[in-house]
């Protein structure tokens, strides 16, 4: 995949731009939205960012040509453990800061998870889209009892949170799962695995073809087998992925302390171990999309083959303007909103990608961005022309 001449597109299709929404929890969960007193609905943030992008889709005349949804679309869970864990032996222990906050509740069910249906309703059907579970999305998060929280929390050291867990996916996969109206006999829809949990994509933009796996959080070992199973039925296309857990704030492949895993469970890989397994060993993959740390970082390595791969983290959540004007003070445990930010990178066969922040939401600034360093991807793609 070294830089080679490389036929170009015509020049009306020369840019396009990929939507990227990371964790959207905080917009849907059910505490902020006025009917439990919160001063404003959160979820009209989401539906009116999903109403940007859909406004904004190539099919209605805009630039959007994919959707990518980084996971932790909503906040809760509905189970204290999902069967399969407790069937394994795992335990969970109490945990008053983070059970507080986390507990399960119906209210999953009774609102945050139509509420987002009805947001990616907006563009079902309209634009090829993928959207991976995270840790919230998971039907169950409890904090392992391998790893139980310290009698007192330092703010300093995170490990003495505990360290959570999740399990079960049969919420996310009743929302977003293969045989859902979102996906089912898609023609972009072009593999899944377990029900949804995995899935892969294909879109054209540019005049060319491309190929956008997403996979679940902290991906098993089978999970990265059918990664690359899919990259080989689809050789030669450009390749994306996207995955909830993957980079830091600093740039690092590194999970956060209090939600790891591998260290709760080795059948889960790392972020460390899914760039060696698989990322880096796949010369189609170019781009790596992941949110769940709140911030954001950029890097670029070279895969085993010698060719750069660039990796963002996208993560607005901890954004809470919005909030504080709404009159919230921020005692003890923060409020997050997440004040409608999302990114777009727009793409062009003149080697460039910007990248740029979009916060449809602010009262006073309808669109903000900024361009950040060029991204010379190297890769040939002259076999994916459309």
């Amino acid at each position: 995949m070294a830089e080679q001449s490389q036929p170009r597109a015509e020049k009306q299709d020369q840019q396009f731009t990929i939507a990227v929404i990371p964790d959207t929890q905080n917009y849907l969960d059910y505490t902020h939205q006025k009917a439990e007193g919160f001063p404003f609905d959160a979820s009209a943030m989401f539906i009116e960012q999903m109403q940007y992008i859909a406004d904004n889709l190539q099919s209605a005349g805009g630039h959007i040509a994919f959707v990518s949804s980084l996971g932790d679309v909503w906040q809760h869970q509905s189970k204290s453990m999902d069967p399969r864990h407790v069937e394994r032996g795992f335990k969970r222990v109490p945990n008053p800061l983070l059970d507080a906050h986390f507990a399960p509740t119906e209210q999953v069910h009774l609102f945050e998870m139509p509420k987002a249906h009805e947001g990616y309703s907006l563009i079902a059907g309209k634009v090829p889209f993928s959207v991976v579970p995270g840790n919230h999305d998971h039907d169950a998060m409890w904090t392992d009892s391998k790893f139980p929280a310290a009698k007192q929390f330092n703010p300093k050291d995170l490990t003495t949170l505990g360290v959570l867990h999740p399990g079960g996916l049969d919420n996310f996969r009743s929302v977003f799962g293969a045989d859902t109206e979102f996906f089912k006999d898609k023609p972009w829809y072009v593999s899944s695995h377990d029900g949804g949990a995995d899935s892969a994509q294909v879109f054209s933009a540019g005049g060319y073809r491309f190929l956008h796996i997403g996979l679940r959080f902290d991906p098993p070992d089978e999970t990265l087998a059918w990664a690359a199973a899919v990259i080989k039925r689809f050789p030669g296309l450009p390749t994306i992925v996207s995955t909830h857990n993957y980079l830091n704030t600093d740039g690092r492949r590194l999970s956060n302390a209090i939600i790891d895993g591998h260290r709760v469970d080795p059948v889960h890989n790392n972020p460390e171990m899914v760039w060696e397994k698989f990322i880096s060993k796949n010369d189609q993959i170019f781009l790596v999309l992941c949110g769940h740390q709140h911030g954001q970082a950029t890097r670029m390595d070279d895969n085993d083959f010698g060719n750069p791969v660039w990796q963002l983290l996208s993560d607005y959540q901890g954004r809470n303007q919005t909030a504080r004007d709404a009159g919230i003070e921020m005692k003890g445990w923060p409020i997050q909103i997440g004040d409608g930010w999302m990114r777009l990178l727009t793409f062009d066969f003149r080697g460039r990608c910007r990248q740029s922040r979009c916060a449809p939401i602010q009262p006073t600034i309808r669109w903000k961005a900024r361009s950040t360093r060029n991204m010379r991807t190297g890769i040939n793609i002259r076999n994916s022309r459309i």
